[in-house]
């Protein structure tokens, strides 16, 4: 055998299509999937106030799944570098109204974008579907993890240093790439250990946080080798400042940098696209999975 011939033979065991289970649902993720963010924060960095009342919320919430999101991640603390920490009251005071409303009205899954156990316990009680860690369980750790793996619920483990206070003064790094992989595997190595299923797991690489725009575009560029984590891939560039650096564009003009950001994760086997514009950032993956062409396989 040849070595060409080995190296495909080893590319095509390797290939296969990825299933992520979330409470009693099996998500496939043949094509790459959309979440939809919805920000019910007066701060956030993009949309922070816009939905901060439930029924403005709640009809964004229904106007992105007829845009076509496969599910919607709800937040209710800004993650924007130097944001304010909220309680977990303050927290739950603003998801749970807009999380009830639109568990009984959508069928997509319903993502919760928490470090708090406390607040994730109480979303998944009223029927959230995923828990989106943007600490990675660096912040509560096994506490998180065991409250994912009593509701079997999905995990996405992100990657960032620091806090959102402390986060764009920690971006000293060898190899970003390397020590970004490195670190996310040490946030699946506590979730593995804490009973939650490998198949419950997507990670992201956390586009933006802890992160130079010089940095960010490596991430992107080398986007490959994340699949040697060997799970599902989440990808969120959506209206991110290293855009705005590279387009001079302002946060809310940011979709077409977005899109092309999008796209290009797609080619490179991003499972799940996250971002504010649904309708834009589904355009782009679908024209990127054409392109790619039909016959391709996610691989890891």
């Amino acid at each position: 055998m040849t070595a060409d011939a080995a190296k495909e033979k080893d590319r095509t065991l390797r290939l296969r299509v990825m299933m992520w289970k979330i409470r009693k649902r099996e998500i496939v993720l043949e094509k790459t999937l959309l979440m939809g963010v919805l920000n019910v924060t007066p701060d956030s960095f993009s949309d922070g106030g816009r939905f901060v009342r439930p029924d403005k919320a709640i009809r964004h919430g229904l106007r992105m799944v007829e845009e076509g999101a496969d599910m919607v991640d709800l937040g209710g603390e800004s993650t924007r570098p130097g944001a304010e920490p909220v309680s977990e009251n303050e927290e739950l005071n603003r998801l749970l109204p807009v999380l009830e409303a639109l568990a009984g009205r959508i069928k997509v899954p319903i993502s919760i974008d928490t470090a708090k156990p406390l607040v994730a316990k109480a979303c998944l009680e009223k029927g959230a579907h995923i828990i989106n860690d943007i600490s990675g369980l660096k912040d509560s750790g096994p506490e998180m993890a065991a409250v994912v793996s009593d509701f079997s619920a999905g995990l996405i483990l992100m990657h960032r240093r620091g806090t959102p206070k402390t986060m764009q003064d920690l971006t000293h790094y060898e190899d970003v790439v390397e020590d970004v992989l490195r670190e996310l595997k040490g946030s699946v190595d506590i979730a593995l250990a804490s009973g939650i299923g490998h198949e419950q797991i997507v990670v992201d690489p956390g586009l933006g946080f802890a992160k130079t725009a010089e940095q960010n575009i490596e991430i992107l560029c080398r986007l490959e080798r994340f699949h040697s984590l060997g799970f599902p891939l989440l990808v969120g560039p959506s209206r991110k400042s290293f855009i705005g650096t590279i387009t001079g564009r302002d946060i809310g003009d940011r979709e077409y940098g977005t899109a092309a950001a999008a796209a290009l994760a797609v080619a490179k086997g991003a499972a799940i696209l996250r971002g504010h514009d649904v309708r834009a950032i589904r355009d782009a993956a679908r024209m990127a999975e054409a392109i790619r062409g039909e016959s391709y396989v996610r691989a890891f």
